[in-house]
């Protein structure tokens, strides 16, 4: 039975692994996992926290190879109450050598340089010396952190927040060059208005 299901648990191994393959791949609530599994929102939660917590945060391999790490938020909570960003870490060496995707490492509350320097300064020093590369965006608590917490690692940009910037300073100057020739805003059959999308993917309508 231990082959099948964990002692005294509700949900087998199998319904397990579909319930966090829906969750994580698939985007599917927990109260869909519940009903495919025929238990409680509770139960099919407490399972699903407890083996993400198992595979993820208390495998002791999980930071072993890593080389290049990338930092970002995460806005987790859509309410007026509580810290509604986490903070990101996210283990890029499979995606900067080609041998695979990225992959998670840990979600930390709130969205500050202290709590990335609180992490960074909770692993051991045998592991920071070995990042070579941290990948951000333009928030200057994350670099700071870094620079403290990882002096020898390169700091850089990720790319789509490259070329966001990029896009956002290409329609302020589209937009000044239309108020410049035009005098005003841009309006549907304005030349500048109607290629707006053209200046950024390079794709017509």
């Amino acid at each position: 039975m231990s082959l099948a299901a964990a002692p005294r648990a509700k949900i087998s191994r199998g319904g397990l692994g579909w319930a966090l393959r829906g969750i994580v791949i698939d985007h599917l609530t927990v109260t869909r996992v519940a009903a495919g599994l025929g238990v409680s929102w509770s139960a099919a939660n407490a399972a699903v926290l407890a083996d993400g917590r198992r595979r993820l945060i208390d495998d002791p391999a999980r930071f072993d190879g890593v080389t290049t790490i990338g930092v970002d938020e995460h806005v987790w909570r859509h309410t007026r109450f509580g810290d509604k960003y986490v903070t990101v870490i996210i283990d890029l060496t499979p995606a900067r050598e080609k041998t695979g995707p990225a992959r998670l490492l840990d979600m930390v509350e709130g969205r500050s340089k202290q709590v990335f320097k609180l992490w960074l300064a909770a692993r051991p020093s045998s592991w920071s010396t070995q990042i070579e590369v941290v990948a951000m965006d333009g928030f200057s608590g994350f670099k700071t952190a870094a620079a403290e917490e990882l002096p020898d690692a390169v700091p850089v940009m990720d790319p789509f927040h490259v070329v966001r910037l990029a896009g956002d300073a290409l329609d302020r100057t589209r937009q000044r060059v239309q108020q410049d020739t035009l005098g005003h805003r841009g309006h549907a059959g304005d030349p500048l208005y109607g290629v707006r999308r053209t200046l950024h993917t390079g794709a017509s309508f």
